[in-house]
């Protein structure tokens, strides 16, 4: 009886980790990029009630008896499926329809990832930068700042669907800016470490960043400009998940309840 206790317990623990995850969803449902997460469990160690044989003279049993101790999380798995194109009106919303990412530089250096194209124009000394609503610049293909000249008006900056930069003249012509943004793809893009604000973190699992735009055999991604990614998440699926966790949550805490009756009946036996 001690033991459904415990095992009981770690089944109310995983299914709290469960509703923390719908949750965390559910309150992304208008984050731009967001990608939905699933909590998936694994059962913990068995605990052998017999030996493999109960006669005298050593005869194996075909089936063991075993009792398993209950759950735990296993992982927290995200499905990066493409989001809703929802249009936007500025000229620095960009969303990506493929298995891309875009890069951004942070403020301790380092590269993050991210797919969240609500990007917007910074003013410095040397230009006019691209940089996300944090101020992080936006990377190209060649891992630099995508920087515009002073002299040109962003307002007439317009991004192909390959990603490439250039000026429409009053003449109705292209003028190209010889700067492509940078997008990125990944061998196991699950094992990206999520941080806030929407940016992820390469990890060994994830595998390094392939380029795409110097990464043979991989397919393009599509960059457009004027939309923006809608978060992934189905409200309708999540709010079944939130009712079956919440009932396993609460058959678990039944099962509690029961194993405390049994112990409290077995406490009464003598009197």
């Amino acid at each position: 009886m001690m033991r459904s206790l415990w095992t009981a317990a770690s089944g109310m623990i995983a299914q709290q980790t469960n509703v923390d995850t719908i949750s965390n969803n559910i309150a992304n449902v208008n984050t731009t990029g967001y990608k939905s997460e699933k909590t998936e469990f694994k059962s913990l160690l068995y605990q052998t009630l017999q030996a493999r044989t109960t006669t005298a003279n050593g005869e194996q049993k075909p089936i063991p008896a075993q009792v398993g101790l209950g759950t735990r999380v296993a992982s927290t798995t995200s499905n990066y499926t493409n989001g809703s194109m929802l249009a936007n009106d500025s000229d620095t919303a960009f969303a990506l329809q493929g298995d891309g990412f875009f890069a951004v530089r942070g403020a301790d250096g380092n590269t993050y990832y991210t797919r969240n194209g609500e990007f917007g124009w910074s003013i410095g000394t040397n230009g006019v930068t691209l940089t996300n609503s944090d101020g992080y610049q936006v990377l190209d293909t060649n891992g630099n700042a995508i920087v515009i000249p002073n002299n040109i008006k962003t307002s007439t900056v317009e991004v192909s669907k390959d990603g490439s930069f250039s000026v429409k003249n009053t003449d109705g012509t292209y003028t190209p800016l010889n700067m492509t943004i940078g997008v990125w793809q990944f061998n196991n893009p699950g094992g990206l470490n999520k941080r806030a604000d929407s940016l992820l973190q390469v990890t060994a699992a994830s595998g390094n960043p392939l380029n795409e735009a110097t990464t043979n055999g991989l397919v393009r991604s599509s960059v457009n400009q004027h939309y923006l990614e809608g978060s992934n998440v189905q409200i309708a699926d999540e709010m079944v998940n939130l009712i079956v966790a919440q009932r396993a949550y609460e058959m678990n805490s039944k099962a509690i309840q029961a194993s405390d009756d049994m112990l409290s009946q077995a406490n009464q036996l003598r009197r």
